[in-house]
Parts: structure tokens; C-alpha cells; sequence
């Protein structure tokens, strides 16, 4: 899981922000941004398979836009997986 957090500048507490499920997908395939007030979180997966067929592919991909709550700067932003 990939979680969201800010800190709050008088007791630098952490307060959950969202929490995103990326199961399945490897910690490079994943991108997170902050950026005009929001967290963006792009997951990608992509793969190809050989088979008597042909090849077969496979693509996954997760999206998520959270607006981050007034007051909290962008640079306070943290997140871990």
C-alpha cells in the first residue's frame, strides 16, 4: 500500500492522507506527484507473453487524483510503500 501523509508545522504529527492499494505492481511501476494541490499516483504494469498463438499481452494500470486539505503545503507531502 502506498500512503499518503502531511505533517502539520507546529507538532509534525503524520495524518493519513489516503492509502492506495497497489498489490501487484513493482515499487518502480508505481509514480507519485504533488503538484497544484494534488497528489497523483500513476501504477503500471505491463507483460508479454510468448505462446503458440502468439504473443499475449498484458496491461494493468491504477490512477488516483486526492486534492490535498487546505493548509497543507506540497512539500510536506510524504509516502511510503
Amino acid at each position: 500500500q502506498r500512503r499518503h501523509s502531511r505533517r502539520s508545522n507546529s507538532s509534525h504529527d503524520h495524518k493519513l492522507l489516503a492509502s492506495i492499494d497497489v498489490k501487484g505492481f513493482d515499487p518502480e511501476e508505481v509514480t507519485v506527484t504533488v503538484k497544484d494541490g494534488k497528489v497523483k499516483v500513476l501504477a503500471e504494469h505491463e507483460e508479454k507473453h510468448t505462446t503458440a498463438r502468439g504473443t499475449e499481452y498484458s496491461y494493468r494500470n491504477i490512477t488516483r487524483e486526492i486534492s490535498l486539505p487546505p493548509g497543507v503545503k506540497e512539500d510536506e507531502v510524504t509516502y511510503s510503500l
